[in-house]
Protein backbone atom coordinates (compact mmCIF):
# COMPACT_ATOMS: atom_id res chain seq x y z
CA UNK A 1 0.00 0.00 0.00
CA UNK A 2 1.24 3.76 -1.18
CA UNK A 3 0.26 6.16 0.83
CA UNK A 4 -0.43 9.54 -0.29
CA UNK A 5 -1.11 12.92 1.03
CA UNK A 6 -3.15 14.69 -1.67
CA UNK A 7 -4.93 17.73 -0.44
CA UNK A 8 -7.75 18.62 -2.77
CA UNK A 9 -7.83 22.20 -4.62
CA UNK A 10 -10.57 23.99 -2.87
CA UNK A 11 -13.75 23.97 -4.40
CA UNK A 12 -13.90 27.82 -4.29
CA UNK A 13 -16.73 29.32 -6.16
CA UNK A 14 -15.13 30.75 -9.27
CA UNK A 15 -13.96 29.03 -12.45
CA UNK A 16 -11.49 27.10 -11.23
CA UNK A 17 -14.80 24.75 -10.11
CA UNK A 18 -13.30 20.72 -11.00
CA UNK A 19 -15.12 17.11 -11.02
CA UNK A 20 -14.04 15.50 -7.71
CA UNK A 21 -13.34 12.25 -9.58
CA UNK A 22 -12.18 13.25 -13.11
CA UNK A 23 -10.81 16.93 -12.54
CA UNK A 24 -12.36 17.86 -15.35
CA UNK A 25 -13.65 21.83 -15.62
CA UNK A 26 -17.40 22.09 -14.18
CA UNK A 27 -19.27 24.83 -15.83
CA UNK A 28 -21.05 27.43 -14.19
CA UNK A 29 -24.42 27.23 -13.37
CA UNK A 30 -26.65 29.49 -12.79
CA UNK A 31 -30.07 29.45 -10.13
CA UNK A 32 -30.42 28.06 -6.68
CA UNK A 33 -28.97 24.92 -5.39
CA UNK A 34 -25.89 23.74 -4.36
CA UNK A 35 -23.01 24.02 -6.71
CA UNK A 36 -21.74 20.52 -8.49
CA UNK A 37 -19.43 18.73 -7.29
CA UNK A 38 -19.31 16.56 -10.47
CA UNK A 39 -19.27 16.56 -14.45
CA UNK A 40 -21.53 13.28 -14.75
CA UNK A 41 -23.40 10.53 -12.95
CA UNK A 42 -20.57 8.01 -13.77
CA UNK A 43 -18.29 10.18 -11.85
CA UNK A 44 -20.24 10.30 -9.13
CA UNK A 45 -20.59 6.74 -8.72
CA UNK A 46 -16.89 5.94 -9.33
CA UNK A 47 -16.40 8.72 -6.12
CA UNK A 48 -18.87 6.63 -3.80
CA UNK A 49 -17.97 3.07 -4.71
CA UNK A 50 -13.80 4.25 -4.23
CA UNK A 51 -15.55 5.47 -1.20
CA UNK A 52 -17.03 2.93 0.18
CA UNK A 53 -13.63 0.60 -0.62
CA UNK A 54 -11.48 3.25 1.43
CA UNK A 55 -13.86 3.11 4.46
CA UNK A 56 -13.69 -0.71 4.04
CA UNK A 57 -9.49 -0.73 4.29
CA UNK A 58 -10.07 2.03 6.42
CA UNK A 59 -7.98 4.67 4.79
CA UNK A 60 -8.34 8.00 5.08
CA UNK A 61 -9.27 10.39 2.01
CA UNK A 62 -5.83 11.07 0.70
CA UNK A 63 -4.63 7.56 0.67
CA UNK A 64 -4.64 5.16 -2.25
CA UNK A 65 -3.69 1.71 -2.68
CA UNK A 66 -1.49 1.37 -5.88
CA UNK A 67 -0.30 -1.58 -7.37
CA UNK A 68 3.80 -1.70 -7.14
CA UNK A 69 3.59 -2.38 -11.14
CA UNK A 70 1.64 0.69 -11.46
CA UNK A 71 3.91 2.65 -9.50
CA UNK A 72 6.94 1.45 -11.01
CA UNK A 73 5.02 2.46 -14.37
CA UNK A 74 4.47 5.81 -13.75
CA UNK A 75 7.74 6.80 -12.27
CA UNK A 76 8.83 5.16 -15.31
CA UNK A 77 7.05 7.27 -17.78
CA UNK A 78 7.80 10.45 -15.55
CA UNK A 79 11.32 9.89 -15.44
CA UNK A 80 11.27 9.87 -19.21
CA UNK A 81 9.78 12.80 -19.62
CA UNK A 82 11.77 14.95 -17.16
CA UNK A 83 14.57 13.46 -19.76
CA UNK A 84 13.02 15.03 -22.55
CA UNK A 85 12.53 17.83 -21.02
CA UNK A 86 16.25 18.48 -20.02
CA UNK A 87 17.18 17.09 -23.92
CA UNK A 88 14.28 20.18 -25.34
CA UNK A 89 15.82 22.32 -23.09
CA UNK A 90 19.56 21.53 -24.36
CA UNK A 91 18.52 21.84 -27.41
CA UNK A 92 16.50 25.32 -27.45
CA UNK A 93 18.98 26.78 -26.89
CA UNK A 94 20.95 25.87 -29.74
CA UNK A 95 18.19 25.65 -31.95
CA UNK A 96 17.92 28.46 -35.02
CA UNK A 97 15.79 27.08 -37.50
CA UNK A 98 11.80 26.58 -37.11
CA UNK A 99 12.42 22.54 -37.82
CA UNK A 100 14.81 22.10 -34.87
CA UNK A 101 12.25 24.13 -33.27
CA UNK A 102 9.42 21.82 -34.16
CA UNK A 103 12.10 17.99 -33.67
CA UNK A 104 12.33 19.44 -29.94
CA UNK A 105 8.63 19.90 -29.15
CA UNK A 106 7.82 16.20 -31.49
CA UNK A 107 10.22 14.81 -28.31
CA UNK A 108 8.94 16.02 -25.63
CA UNK A 109 5.00 15.33 -27.35
CA UNK A 110 6.15 11.67 -27.69
CA UNK A 111 7.53 11.56 -24.06
CA UNK A 112 4.22 13.15 -22.70
CA UNK A 113 1.44 11.44 -24.72
CA UNK A 114 2.37 8.52 -22.48
CA UNK A 115 0.88 10.28 -18.86
CA UNK A 116 -1.60 11.69 -20.88
CA UNK A 117 -3.03 8.70 -22.75
CA UNK A 118 -3.99 7.40 -19.13
CA UNK A 119 -6.15 9.85 -17.97
CA UNK A 120 -10.20 10.23 -18.36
Amino acid sequence: MTKVDHAWPEQGNGEDRRCRWCQRPLADRDGPGRPREYCRQSCRQRDYEARQRAAERGLDEGEIIVTRANLDGLRDRLWVLACAVSDVEGDLAVAVTVEEHRAALDWLLEAARPLVADTP
